[in-house]
This record gives structure tokens, C-alpha cells and sequence, in this order.
């Protein structure tokens, strides 16, 4: 039961992390609204989802009078997750009108509330890279090296100039991932390796080097740490969200080697010039663009290892989770379905994993023994839930059919997508509609 008054603000709520946090925060605070382009519009009767673009003067209004009037002028907590990103590695005006000036509009639009917390999501990269043996905290110089941390940089400042009295947390994230991966960097390694790509025992870098991860969870974990300490922060905080321990190049190619095909080898250094010209005219070529850039040849030798000390001293939060310790459930939902795994990803298969899936696809069977028109639940993860067999796309457990005839909660757009409760798609943001599965036999 809900025990904390006041509103909770999200924004980028239908994304991956926003609708985590909107989950989680439901069971603290009676009200927990989100602001997002993809809400139903009009926006439903108790206003947990109003329609809103961050880059429209009119929407930002319209929003917060709707928010306002619905749930009143004090908010306990602003979560502003909604910001844009790509890999192109070049500036775009997306970054200044979504990121930068969508977060000035937002706070301008805020000062005619009650504010006691304003959070912002920035990254670890607004950071200058180190090298293998040094640890960044808040104070290490702030260095971007691409487009997408420059925009957290300069929207660092804007909320610095533009939040008055508001009290501003900037959590700077490390890289996110989860059990299924859902890490553009991850996934894409985790590709080359499973088709034997030749790119996948090349890197320009030293291997030596990594970057810092954290667990989604953990995320939620730290965001909910900092709303409910909210009257015991500093007015003005950045707080870097981590793991300490930053696993190498090299031991996330051994690892998902040994994970995926029993065995490692070496990865072999190319020089950058040479992997630079690869690149540029690998993007050239015609068909779906590769995702390594000319521009990430130049990243390679970037370090990020996390202090996480103000993390644990003013949130007292420590992660839960661990990257080396996630990495063979991430290979498990791959191997469970590897072409469900490739379209969570965005990724194209191969013509020789499809061949592979098609050939592990087992026989239908054309018995009662398994019930088709039952949905089917993991035993470990009971809220992975659709309405047939297969293997949990978390652990790669096979699902058990559950025991009686159930309403379900499917969406209409993706009807792959099951639940045994009401909410939203976890891949389209749609809210999920009711279904009676009806026992074999019955119509």
C-alpha cells in the first residue's frame, strides 16, 4: 500500500528504465505520473500517462496542467529520463532540441510547483576516459569524447543555470544492461561471436580496457535510494551509478566464447588506421549498416572504472548484480531462441542462424500433453508468461504450462507478449488487453 504523499514525475516512462522505475515507485507513492510521446492520448482516467513531447513549448505545458490539476501542485519527485541517442557518433540537433532544450523547458515549466527533488540521468562519459588502475569519481575532469555525452554535459549546466530553488540529483549511469543483455555494445559482441565473424576476434584497442556496467535493476535501485532520501541530499549532487569491478575487452571475448561455443581463443589487435578504413567502407557497402563506426575506432582505448564511494556513502547504495555474474544468462536467452534474442535486439540474423533455428524447432506435437491454449510461466521468473511453450528468455528454463483456464493481459501488436497481469508492453509501451485462454477442447 502506497504510504508517501506527493507526486512522482517520470518522463521517458515507456522507456526500458522508465517503466521499471514507474513499477517500482507505484508501491511507494499513491501518484506516479509518467510524461511520454508514445502515452495514450487522451490520457487515461487516473493520469498515470499523459502525452507529451519534451521538445514542444505547447505539449510541456498542457502536461504539467494536466498534472496539476489531476494530482496537484507539489511533487515529491522529478525523474527526467527522456533524452536522446544514437550511435552515429556525429552531433545532431535531436541531442540539443530533445535533450538539452527539452530539459530547460521542462524545469522552466516546473517553477510554478512545489519541487522537492529534480533527477536528471546523465552518463559516466561525461567524464574524461582513464587508464587500467584508475578509479573516476565526480571530481575527475569532465572530458566527452562523442556527441551523445556532450549533450549530458551541456544539459548538466542548463540545470545547474535553470533549477532555482529545486533541489537537482545528476546521476551519471554507467553502461545499463539486464538478464536478456538489452546493451547495444553487448549485444553486437555477443553477435559477432555467435556467427563467427571474423570482426569477432579483431579489436583496435587494447584489450586491457573496459567500461563500467549496471544492472537495471540496480539503476531502479539507486533512483528509488535517491527519491526516498531526497531530504538528506545536497542541493546540487552528481552521484556516478556503477559497478567497481570493470571487466576488460579481453575477458568479455574469453567469456562469451567459452559461453557459446565451449572454447576461447585470442583476439588479434589491428592496427586503427587499418580498422578505421575497414570501417568506413564496411559502411559503405550496401544492405543494413554495421555497428561499429569509423568514429568508435578512435574509443577503443577508453577506460571507465567507477569509484562509487558517494554512491554509498549519500544513497548507501552498493549493486546487487554483476556483469561477470549476468553474462551466462544473457548467452542462455540467446541460445533459448536466438531469433527472439536477434528481434529484442534489433539485430538481423544470419542466414546461417536462421537455418540453425529452423532446424532446432521441434516437431508440433498433436497430444494433450502440452496444453497450447494454456499460458505457459517460468518456474524461476513467474512473471515471464505467454501463451505457449518455449524456454525463459532470462535463465532458458522451459516454461510449465500454468495448472487452469486464466484470464491473460496480451498486446494487440505484439500477441507474443503475455501476462498473467494487467500493464503495458514491455516492447511498445501499449497498455495490454484482456484474454480469456480457454481450456483444450473448449471454444
Amino acid at each position: 500500500m502506497p504510504s508517501h504523499t506527493g507526486a512522482v514525475l517520470i518522463t521517458g516512462a515507456n522507456g526500458r528504465i522508465g517503466s521499471a522505475v514507474m513499477k517500482r515507485l507505484r508501491q511507494q507513492f499513491s501518484d506516479v505520473v509518467g510524461f511520454d510521446r508514445q502515452a495514450s492520448s487522451p490520457p487515461p482516467a487516473d493520469c498515470v500517462f499523459i502525452p507529451v513531447d519534451i521538445t514542444s513549448d505547447a505539449d510541456v505545458e498542457e502536461g504539467l496542467r494536466t498534472l496539476g490539476e489531476h494530482h496537484g501542485r507539489r511533487i515529491a519527485s522529478v525523474i527526467h529520463l527522456a533524452a536522446y541517442y544514437d550511435f552515429l557518433g556525429r552531433a545532431s540537433p535531436k541531442y540539443d532540441a530533445i535533450t538539452v532544450e527539452g530539459t530547460r523547458r521542462l524545469l522552466r515549466g516546473l517553477k510554478s510547483f512545489e519541487v522537492e527533488q529534480f533527477i536528471f540521468s546523465s552518463t559516466m562519459l561525461v567524464h574524461a576516459p582513464g587508464e587500467p588502475g584508475e578509479f573516476i569519481n565526480e571530481d575527475w575532469p569532465i572530458g566527452p569524447t562523442w556527441a551523445y555525452p556532450e549533450s549530458k554535459v551541456c544539459t548538466e549546466a542548463v540545470i545547474h543555470e535553470e533549477r532555482g530553488s529545486i533541489p537537482a540529483v545528476i546521476l551519471r549511469l554507467a553502461g545499463v544492461y539486464d538478464d536478456v543483455c538489452h546493451s547495444p555494445p553487448l549485444a553486437h559482441q555477443i553477435q559477432r561471436i555467435y556467427e563467427r565473424q571474423l570482426a569477432g576476434h579483431l579489436y583496435s584497442g587494447e584489450t586491457s580496457h573496459g567500461q563500467a556496467f549496471v544492472h537495471l535493476d540496480d539503476v531502479v535501485d539507486a533512483i528509488e535510494a535517491a527519491v526516498m532520501r531526497r531530504s538528506e541530499l545536497p542541493a546540487e549532487v552528481p552521484i556516478l551509478i556503477g559497478e567497481p569491478d570493470t571487466l576488460s575487452y579481453d575477458e568479455l571475448q574469453h567469456t562469451f566464447m567459452r559461453l557459446i561455443h565451449g572454447k576461447s581463443s585470442e583476439t588479434h589487435n589491428v592496427p586503427g588506421l587499418i580498422a578505421k578504413v575497414g570501417a568506413w567502407l564496411q559502411n559503405l557497402m550496401p544492405g543494413k549498416k554495421p555497428f561499429i563506426k569509423p568514429w568508435m575506432i578512435d574509443r577503443a582505448n577508453d577506460h571507465y572504472a567507477l569509484d562509487i564511494t558517494r554512491a554509498r556513502s549519500l544513497l548507501d547504495w552498493l549493486p546487487k548484480h554483476t556483469l561477470r555474474q549476468t553474462l551466462p544468462r544473457m548467452v542462455a536467452a540467446l541460445q533459448a531462441d536466438p531469433i527472439a534474442w536477434y528481434r529484442e535486439h534489433g539485430l538481423e540474423p544470419s542466414t546461417a542462424v536462421r537455418e540453425q533455428a529452423r532446424q532446432a524447432a521441434p516437431e508440433p506435437v498433436a497430444t494433450a500433453a502440452i496444453d497450447r491454449k494454456k499460458p505457459h510461466s517460468c518456474p524461476l521468473h513467474p512473471g515471464v508468461c505467454q501463451s505457449s511453450p518455449g524456454n525463459c528468455p532470462r535463465c532458458g528454463t522451459a516454461l510449465e504450462p500454468l495448472g487452469a483456464p486464466a484470464t491473460a493481459y496480451s498486446c494487440p501488436m505484439h500477441p507474443e507478449v503475455v501476462s498473467k497481469e494487467p500493464g503495458r508492453c514491455p516492447k511498445c509501451g501499449m497498455p495490454l488487453e484482456r484474454c480469456d485462454i480457454p481450456e483444450e477442447g473448449h471454444a
